[in-house]
């Protein structure tokens, strides 16, 4: 009686690791604070992010790509895509390096998680939002755009210095859209995706069902609506390695203060590995 009773004790206890982690916090928000962290992101020398121009068929993909500080010449290190959100469109291969992506660029990162970070810039959107009857949300849907990243991930991972089983993706907003995309279209391909304030994607939900997704959302989102992550979460119910923060008091445009000042997003994307059979 007394072994069952401890193996009960240990199983209510090992339970909470094996579930969906949802996550609802509220945080004091200081715009002061915030404007001078974006200022110091801002600030930051992007000359390391090398520019760079990925040509296919009928379509031109600016680029910028990090590489880790210092390489060791049999070691690999994981690839990184950063997406970026709407207001950054374009082709002058600046405007996408925003304040969530320069975080990579600080010496702290650098030193505690080396890696190759893929900076790539749209001209026209990669993902348009639509609301769907089904679901009773927001979704979203990819455009043929999203085919040119596609092709140069693939191309960039074939690197011997890039371990193939550690590619990740992160975005906000629209790149939070866009990495969900990428995720649905090769789930094979990359190890764990984060979206910020993204528009969910269901077109391939039995294959993403067990993949590492962390989603991030202000309850106060009125430009991509909260309800959309919600649904997906709820659609991923049984997802291990599902995770859902929800800041009651951020919205979209504030969303991304407290993960400018915090490493959580890359512990949690680098904890992860893809499963090749």
């Amino acid at each position: 009686m007394k072994k069952q009773l401890i193996l009960c004790y240990c199983l209510l206890i090992a339970l909470p690791l094996y579930a969906q982690k949802l996550e609802i916090k509220k945080l004091p928000f200081d715009s002061a604070a915030f404007s001078m962290r974006k200022n110091q992101l801002n600030s930051l020398n992007t000359k390391p992010f090398e520019k760079l121009t990925y040509h296919t068929t009928g379509t031109v993909l600016p680029y910028r790509l990090l590489s880790p500080k210092e390489t060791k010449s049999n070691a690999t290190y994981p690839l990184v895509i950063a997406l970026h959100n709407s207001s950054r469109l374009g082709i002058d291969n600046e405007n996408q390096l925003e304040p969530l992506t320069r975080t990579w660029l600080t010496a702290e990162m650098r030193t505690k998680f080396p890696a190759f970070v893929l900076a790539p810039q749209f001209e026209n959107r990669p993902t348009q939002y639509a609301f769907n009857e089904t679901y009773q949300v927001m979704t979203a849907t990819p455009q043929k755009n999203l085919q040119a990243l596609l092709e140069l991930v693939i191309k960039i991972s074939k690197n011997p210095q890039i371990d193939a089983k550690r590619i990740y993706l992160i975005g906000y907003s629209m790149g939070g859209s866009t990495a969900l995309h990428l995720l649905n279209q090769k789930p094979t391909l990359f190890a764990a995706a984060i979206a910020v304030a993204g528009v969910p994607d269901f077109s391939n939900l039995t294959r993403i069902r067990n993949k590492p997704i962390w989603l991030i959302h202000g309850k106060q989102d009125d430009d991509n609506p909260f309800l959309g992550s919600e649904k997906l979460f709820e659609k991923l119910k049984g997802n291990t390695k599902a995770r859902f923060t929800i800041y009651e008091n951020l919205n979209h445009h504030t969303i991304t203060y407290p993960l400018l000042t915090t490493d959580e997003l890359a512990k949690w994307l680098f904890k992860w590995k893809l499963i090749i059979p």
